[in-house]
């Protein structure tokens, strides 16, 4: 379940704002070539991304659960800052917490170093395993199998990029039943191992499915999305550098992974007319323009602001196409 409780144990699952329900099963790794670090959970109950999951670049990740207490994320965070490792983390937030036995929480650093808790009155099943770079978690699952198949999932997948990482033992726990209740809302958030000079950017990836009677496989959607989009900002750049054949295959990738994307072949054809391939991009907007004509209007307001670079005589052929 989500959410702080009051001094007094928790005596039945009711909703309240301030103290969300988070019955779960969650991740928090990190990739020991690149240093990033990711925070996973799925449950059956609304906006579990909203809670679980807490993260912050050069410093480490929080998945807090069962009955929540939130501000162990923030308060997590906060005392790797201070030089704490996970353990004496853990150790000072559950301290001061008198609802301790009902929590579950799993701490993990930069350096990879992981510490886990999981109260004696968490619903069975319940328990978490914490090795090098991760730490598995779950309570009120089906089995007690679950969080162990998910240490073994993510042990046997290195090699692959993070995120994937993490949906592959997420998988691995809906194969062994999960949550006893079923699922609804999934997370996956990933932050850089170290800060930089532009912290907007230390979030590589928040990814949230809220409601969704498959959150797992949605949530995989949409990873795939955004490697997809990854594809066609590489695809962009290079044809900045004028590197069209290369431009040409990152398109490709994109388009591949998410055929139905008008926006993905808009902008594939408009980088395809500024490097000077009309003929090659009037194909691409013929099929965009008999899908949505606004699309035709768009191209004629991308020259005023430099968006697109072609004579008055290719802009009208690109404008007139049928």
């Amino acid at each position: 379940m989500m959410g702080e409780t009051s001094s007094a144990l928790p005596t039945a699952q009711v909703y309240k704002a301030e103290e969300p329900l988070a019955h779960t099963y969650s991740i928090v790794a990190r990739d020991a070539e690149t240093g990033e670090m990711a925070v996973g959970v799925q449950s059956h109950w609304f906006l579990v991304g909203t809670a679980v999951p807490w993260a912050e670049a050069g410093v480490g990740v929080v998945a807090t659960q069962s009955f929540t207490n939130k501000s162990f994320g923030l308060r997590g965070l906060a005392l790797l800052k201070e030089g704490k490792t996970p353990e004496e983390a853990l150790a000072i937030l559950l301290a001061g917490d008198a609802a301790r036995e009902v929590r579950q929480v799993a701490i993990l650093d930069a350096q990879g170093r992981a510490a886990a808790h999981t109260g004696s009155q968490c619903v069975r099943y319940a328990g978490h395993i914490t090795g090098k770079n991760f730490s598995v978690q779950a309570n009120m699952m089906l089995t007690d199998k679950v969080w162990p198949t998910m240490a073994k999932a993510f042990e046997k997948s290195e090699g692959k990029p993070l995120p994937e990482r993490v949906l592959l033992a997420m998988h691995a726990a809906e194969r062994e039943g999960g949550d006893i209740r079923g699922r609804q809302s999934a997370a996956l958030v990933v932050v850089k191992g170290q800060k930089n000079e532009a912290p907007w950017d230390d979030r590589l990836l928040d990814l949230r499915v809220d409601d969704h009677e498959q959150p797992l496989d949605e949530l995989a959607r949409l990873l795939q999305v955004y490697r997809a989009y990854e594809h066609m900002n590489a695809g962009d750049l290079a044809i900045e550098k004028g590197q069209v054949q290369r431009a040409m295959q990152e398109y490709g990738k994109a388009q591949a992974m998410y055929p139905n994307n008008l926006e993905m072949k808009y902008w594939h054809a408009i980088g395809l007319a500024n490097s000077g391939q009309v003929e090659e991009s009037a194909k691409i907007l013929r099929e965009v323009y008999k899908k949505e004509d606004n699309w035709r209007e768009l191209t004629s307001r991308l020259p005023e602001v430099g968006l697109l670079t072609v004579s008055k005589q290719n802009l009208e052929k690109l404008l007139r196409i049928k």
